[in-house]
């Protein structure tokens, strides 16, 4: 392990002269390039300098230790630096696991009432919500693509883009099934209705990250139907795309641009082929399902959010916490945290077996 964290600290160094270098200092395309790239090994770079210092203090105190003087105080210094090696070891760890290629994506979130009707429109609504005020505390974009509401407020389906660094890092464990459990307001016996919603979450592709036969695509235009004032109803700016050989259907009419609206169903459509491929190679490989929290089908109930109880729980890690006012109001941090280093712990212990 220590040969790779030099091999990587060297081509972080060199990648440090590169970008000195006036062709490519003046080149912004090239410099942001090499930008990125050493943006994403810094994390081990920084962890592994802790290391070596952590390695020369203790051993500069080992020396100590023979002079009967400084002794005991070489024998503390020693058993911190100790300590730290042993910390920071298991950081590097887990930094060294292969990295997921989509986590820098923007994301796409599609999110469907399931069971319980009108109750669960409702939830859908109020997940949407608690996504949306996530995003904006992390400063990123929120943009609906396609959007299926009720008469009473609720959403029957809903597809946004998340648009930030490192959206699709925080999110990617949304996908499943959400249960609520809770008193609806037309209830008169005051009984607790469960309801259920389904998240995807997909890392959004471009036409070139996954390539589409054009020759297989199946495009109409539509007037948009629900909000959006007289002019989206005028004209037929809506796009619906299917993909013959899936028969997968993506709408976008949020959009008054025609062209905006293909652009964004394309990018969707994309991603949810992406999605498809990746589960087909999954079921193929089900080991590697060992080292995922989740396998992140949208059959899989994967959390639970009881109103009269102010709880959530997450099934996959056994996670329950009593906030849950906070988390609708989007503030998902420790149940996102909570979840990244269980699927890092997770892949640590499949790779220490292999």
């Amino acid at each position: 392990m220590l040969e790779k964290l030099k091999s990587i600290e060297e081509k972080y160094n060199t990648l440090e002269l590169r970008m000195q270098e006036p062709e490519v200092y003046s080149d912004p395309v090239q410099y942001t390039k090499i930008a990125r790239e050493q943006k994403e090994i810094q994390p081990v770079v920084d962890t592994f300098r802790r290391y070596v210092k952590a390695q020369n203090d203790m051993e500069g105190a080992r020396e100590l230790m023979s002079d009967p003087d400084f002794k005991e105080m070489a024998q503390e210094e020693f058993e911190s630096a100790q300590a730290d090696m042993e910390r920071i070891n298991e950081e590097l760890k887990f930094l060294l696991l292969p990295r997921d290629p989509n986590d820098d994506k923007n994301v796409i979130i599609e999110i469907r009432g399931g069971a319980g009707g009108d109750e669960a429109a409702l939830f859908a609504n109020s997940l949407y919500r608690m996504y949306s005020m996530y995003a904006e505390s992390k400063r990123w974009k929120v943009e609906i693509a396609n959007l299926n509401e009720t008469e009473l407020g609720g959403i029957k389906e809903i597809s946004f883009i998340i648009e930030g660094d490192g959206a699709y890092s925080r999110l990617k464990f949304e996908s499943g099934v959400h249960r609520v459990q809770r008193v609806p307001e037309t209830e008169a016996s005051g009984r607790i209705h469960t309801s259920t919603v389904t998240v995807a979450v997909l890392p959004e592709m471009e036409e070139v990250d996954f390539e589409i036969n054009p020759t297989d695509l199946s495009i109409d235009t539509f007037r948009a139907s629900g909000a959006g004032g007289q002019h989206v109803n005028k004209t037929e700016s809506a796009i619906r795309i299917t993909h013959l050989p899936t028969g997968t259907v993506v709408e976008c009419q949020d959009e008054r641009s025609q062209h905006k609206n293909r652009d964004r169903a394309m990018k969707i459509l994309a991603s949810r082929l992406y999605e498809e491929e990746c589960r087909r190679q999954a079921a193929e490989q089900a080991a590697e399902r060992k080292g995922q929290v989740g396998t992140g089908d949208r059959s899989e109930r994967i959390r639970t959010y009881n109103y009269p109880q102010g709880r959530m729980t997450d099934h996959r890690i056994g996670l329950t916490l009593y906030k849950l006012e906070q988390i609708l109001n989007g503030v998902l941090d420790e149940v996102i945290d909570a979840l990244i280093m269980a699927d890092r712990a997770e892949k640590l212990k499949v790779s220490e077996e292999n």
